[in-house]
């Protein structure tokens, strides 16, 4: 199953590995290598996340990483990965 990532999901990873990059680059690449090999084990078991708090659809999973929200959708030939966000992000 391919994996797609949404122009959201880029945008916002891309914001947060600048502020990490801030105070260390070594550490917002090491993030970045971390969550790309989660995400790759997503197609292995696409199910093992919960059911997303954010939309109501069980196609729609979250899954969490280091305090980030993953949020990405099953479709029958592809996972596409939604957005990534911190859950405070989101109360408002």
């Amino acid at each position: 199953m391919q994996i797609i990532f949404k122009d959201r999901f880029s945008s916002s990873l891309d914001m947060i590995l600048d502020f990490i990059a801030q105070d260390s680059l070594d550490r917002a690449i090491r993030f970045n290598q971390q969550l790309n090999r989660h995400i790759n084990t997503i197609p292995d078991m696409p199910y093992k996340y919960r059911k997303s708090f954010y939309h109501h659809n069980d196609n729609i999973r979250d899954m969490i990483f280091k305090g980030y929200t993953i949020p990405y959708m099953i479709n029958e030939d592809n996972i596409a990965i939604l957005d990534i966000f911190k859950w405070t992000d989101k109360q408002n």
